[in-house]
């Protein structure tokens, strides 16, 4: 049970340090709307997500209105669309998006996830139908998402995949050139990805889920900063159980909202996302923690350290709160969500090597990173293969989120707005990969990886 000083500690941390549910996210399964004709495929999951998802907002404004916790989206996770497509042939699967997209509008939901492949160790027709479509998909709708999972610590990595991401993310920079490149923003590419997570722009409902479920994201960052800013000069056992007890009280907010969506919806309630996932707005910033961890900017020496005890911290923390944490849960990083982030790297103490030696203890990985507009295909997807070898050897899920924003050169900003924020354009690494890329073919999995 949550009790009353509970809910008293839990406004005070709304109203002191910016604590929020990020998320409510209803995962939708769309198996049963399996159809050989799309367009009737395509009728059958509009009506189901807005029969099943009618509520989602108004509940959620509701809620956020009785308990006092700023519920800041409502979004939508489906099936990955390649797998419930896949009985209609490798047709117009960008009508799914537009499907998709129309179907969240009704609802009023900020963003749909979904629209998504599982390619780690080969493509069906369907997946690389759905794969082609993504530039238009993403560049003719609003609020769809799409993921592609191209690698796994038991299956290793496709390359073939990983080079034609590169491809894929070049060519929705120019289809959304006069827009800022946004359609690199509603994607990402995946190594381990996971079935239940609640956050945007990678999230799918999974085919381990079951038909409708509840999954809730926490996030904040200004809570644990606050708290550290008792800890100043104490030594790290302090400074970590400092970490810990602040994620137990934040979950713990996040099992009280989840708990009555479920209740209200009756959905059955899937798992918390403890993720200090950050906003534009000052004091909300994973930047400040680890400055107020004493880093004069995040990339200083003792970055990685510093995001690795956070991040293993604030996971201890909420699975000590609820038996339902899931999802990511622990630190994101992204660069143009976290105005503590923008200014490091405009200042010059954060660049993109040191940013992905920090990816090796988050959350995810390189999220939300801006590159100049010309960068190779080839070069991206070397970055993306960077990644996917440390989510491979490491047994963690990580991911790429990266815009090469069209016209833009290092040291341009490139604008979003709202929770995407805006980002600095950050230098690339220009030395050639381009043969390594082409090799093809796939990595295979590392040798620790047979668990059986």
């Amino acid at each position: 049970m949550i009790s009353k000083f509970e809910v008293q500690e839990t406004n005070r941390m709304i109203e002191e340090s910016n604590l929020d549910v990020r998320t409510i996210t209803m995962g939708i399964s769309l198996l049963d709307c399996a159809d050989a004709d799309i367009d009737v495929f395509c009728r059958k999951i509009y009506d189901k997500i807005t029969s099943a998802a009618r509520d989602l907002v108004a509940v959620g404004d509701d809620i956020g209105r009785q308990f006092g916790i700023p519920i800041v989206n409502k979004r939508i996770a489906v099936t990955p669309v390649s797998i419930a497509a896949a009985g209609a042939g490798a047709v117009r699967y960008a009508s799914v998006a537009r499907t998709l997209d129309r179907a969240a509008a009704a609802v009023g939901v900020n963003f749909i996830g979904g629209y998504s492949a599982l390619i780690h160790k080969g493509s069906t027709p369907a997946d690389k139908a759905l794969v082609d479509s993504i530039p238009e998909a993403l560049s003719e709708t609003e609020r769809v998402c799409a993921s592609v999972n191209v690698g796994s610590s038991r299956a290793g990595i496709n390359m073939n995949a990983v080079r034609r991401m590169g491809e894929i993310i070049r060519e929705m920079a120019h289809l959304t050139r006069d827009r800022g490149s946004i359609a690199c923003a509603k994607f990402v590419v995946f190594c381990n990805a996971v079935e239940d997570n609640p956050f945007l722009a990678g999230a799918f409902h999974g085919v381990g889920e079951r038909d409708r479920v509840i999954n809730v994201g926490v996030s904040g960052p200004g809570v644990v900063k606050q708290a550290l800013t008792e800890t100043k000069g104490a030594d790290f056992e302090t400074l970590c159980e400092t970490v810990k007890r602040t994620a137990f009280k934040i979950t713990r907010a996040g099992q009280l909202v989840a708990q009555e969506a479920s209740r209200r919806l009756n959905v059955p309630f899937g798992i918390i996302d403890l993720s200090l996932a950050p906003t534009p707005a000052v004091g909300d910033s994973v930047a400040e923690i680890l400055m107020e961890m004493g880093l004069e900017q995040p990339g200083a020496p003792g970055t990685t350290a510093a995001v690795a005890i956070l991040n293993d911290n604030v996971k201890k923390g909420g699975i000590m709160a609820s038996s339902c944490v899931g999802g990511l849960s622990g630190a994101f990083i992204p660069v143009s969500e976290d105005h503590g982030m923008i200014e490091a790297v405009r200042c010059g103490a954060l660049t993109l090597e040191k940013l992905e030696a920090m990816t090796c203890v988050c959350s995810v990985g390189l999220d939300m990173v801006a590159v100049p507009g010309d960068t190779p295909a080839e070069t991206i997807s070397g970055l993306i293969a960077d990644e996917m070898a440390i989510g491979m050897i490491n047994h963690k899920t990580t991911a790429v989120r990266i815009i090469p924003a069209a016209g833009k050169h290092v040291g341009d900003m490139v604008e979003f707005g709202g929770l995407l924020g805006s980002a600095p354009v950050m230098a690339v690494n220009r030395f050639d990969c381009a043969p390594f890329i082409r090799r093809g073919g796939r990595i295979p999995p590392p040798v620790h990886s047979f668990k059986n």
